[in-house]
């Protein structure tokens, strides 16, 4: 193996793909016989988190010489070691990663506790060095110094091999841009907005939250999959955080008018799409919905590969699929299935849930894991009949949210079987979560508690993408310009989450 980075990407790229795909479909072999035999069952339901950062930085002004830019900034690799967090797709990204709990009242408390101080130390080491780590779903001030355009593409050639220049060393993405199949350019598009970029660097504008539900027999995954598409419209609505892009990728021609007019509550959607399927690759989607388990594992099989690599294979009971695991690296759906487990006493069938921003407080962050917990423990359970909503309109709900957030006309249908939109869909969604966490053992009280924060949403109307559009269009009548407003609500986010991100919640800001 070659030890530049550059190096290092030619030897992916010298991997067989006829071997690797072979061995990836031996790899779901070994999976399905693992289902039949049971290995992959558990005897209660598991709950984890994925919860993504970006940094900015506090050491720097603004203008003005009296408030910090909270411009982007990178991170130092040496600091996330210290943070005990990992690295993501760009250099500013920090994530951090739960350890896995049983879904119940102690389970719950101990995820948000493990954020709470985990994220305590990482936000105290970061302020030592000028920096602060922020909760949000897309950044919009660039680094200083820097548009956000030449943040997103800048790249070098190196010994043939492009490299983007503010990525980290992940080889699966550095490789994209670098395999046979690789589109001339990775375009991000979304309304006022096209960038073209010679890798995938443009999703790095991005940061979401990813809840885990790990179910208890792993041959009942696809029906509680299917209710994780029903639900994913709603949840999606109630959490738009990413309503505009740094002010420099918008058209020349576009007018702040225009991109309130025209944008989408949550742009987030868009980028991960548009960028990750370009050529014409189907990488990113809303999935079907699946009838049996082997169908989950089927799909990620045979799921079309952009970058093969070679896979070490140790000890580990999952070391008998590894090639299988690295293929699912790249198996981006809203929503996916994931087969784990070091052991075969911790082998695992679980639900990965992805279409979620980074919330502005960790209370927020912690009611959507609790939420989503509560649906799949609950909705299943009860044979609620929204399983009848057409996946088709699972899917347009899906995208209207995006769009609209809660001014979406999203279908829903009750426990009577009645088809119902706006509040009574979300009184029925948060009543049926609220049922699933009191059936995993939590008091009502301690149900009520996690679920609050979306509660208030609904009530007021108020999303983050919502509040975020209030005040640029606040600094607009105050004739700002777009850019200026657009910073100003930016730096006012931070400061407000500077005050709550740990103790308090999003109601908190209004």
């Amino acid at each position: 193996m070659s030890d530049d980075l550059a190096g290092r990407v030619k030897d992916v790229l010298a991997v067989d793909a006829d071997r690797f795909e072979a061995q990836a479909a031996a790899d779901a072999e070994v999976v399905k016989r693992e289902l039949r035999d049971g290995t992959f069952d558990n005897h209660q339901s598991i709950i984890g988190l994925e919860y993504e950062f970006y940094a900015v930085s506090e050491a720097q002004r603004y203008t003005n010489g009296d408030e910090p830019s909270y411009a982007l900034t990178r991170v130092p690799r040496r600091m996330l070691e210290l943070m005990g967090f990992e690295k993501e797709l760009g250099l500013h990204n920090a994530e951090m990663t739960t350890s896995p709990q049983p879904l119940s009242a102690h389970g719950l408390r101990a995820q948000e506790s493990e954020v709470r101080a985990r994220l305590q130390a990482a936000l105290d080491c970061a302020s030592a060095e000028g920096m602060r780590l922020v909760s949000d779903g897309m950044w919009t001030i660039p680094p200083t110094g820097e548009t956000a355009g030449e943040y997103l593409t800048n790249s070098i050639s190196d010994d043939g091999v492009r490299l983007a220049t503010n990525m980290t060393d992940s080889m699966r993405y550095h490789a994209m841009a670098n395999s046979e199949t690789a589109p001339e350019s990775f375009t991000l598009e979304a309304p006022h907005v096209s960038l073209d970029a010679d890798t995938v660097m443009p999703e790095a504008l991005i940061t979401s939250i990813q809840p885990h539900y790990q179910v208890s027999h792993a041959v009942d995954l696809p029906l509680f999959f299917n209710y994780a598409l029903r639900a994913a419209g709603p949840l999606l609505a109630l959490g738009v955080n990413s309503p505009f892009f740094p002010a420099d990728l918008y058209d020349e021609d576009a007018t702040a008018e225009d991109i309130l007019e025209d944008g989408w509550d949550e742009h987030r959607i868009a980028v991960f799409e548009t960028v990750l399927n370009s050529g014409g690759h189907e990488k990113v989607t809303f999935p079907d919905d699946l009838d049996t388990i082997e169908d989950a594992v089927e799909r990620v099989a045979v799921d079309s590969t952009l970058v093969p690599m070679s896979v070490g294979r140790g000890d580990r009971f999952d070391d008998e699929f590894a090639t299988l695991r690295r293929k699912h690296g790249t198996y981006w759906r809203w929503v996916r299935p994931v087969f784990d487990g070091a052991s075969r006493s911790s082998a695992n069938a679980r639900i990965e849930f992805r279409p979620i921003a980074a919330q502005p407080t960790v209370r927020d962050s912690v009611a959507f894991q609790a939420a989503f917990a509560g649906l799949m423990e609950r909705l299943p359970r009860q044979d609620h009949p929204v399983i009848n909503l057409d996946w088709e309109t699972a899917d347009e709900n899906f995208y209207a949210a995006m769009r609209d957030g809660l001014d979406a006309d999203l279908s829903w249908i009750d426990e009577d079987g009645n088809e119902v939109s706006g509040i009574n869909m979300y009184q029925d969604l948060l009543v049926h979560a609220r049922d699933g966490l009191r059936l995993a053992g939590c008091s009502e009280e301690e149900a009520n508690y996690y679920l609050e924060p979306l509660r208030k949403r609904v009530e007021t109307g108020v999303t983050p993408a919502a509040w975020k559009r209030a005040r640029v269009r606040e600094h607009l009548d105050d004739g700002a310009d777009f850019e200026d407003a657009l910073h100003a609500m930016q730096r006012e986010y931070v400061e407000q989450q500077s005050e709550t991100l740990l103790e308090g919640s999003f109601s908190d800001w209004f």
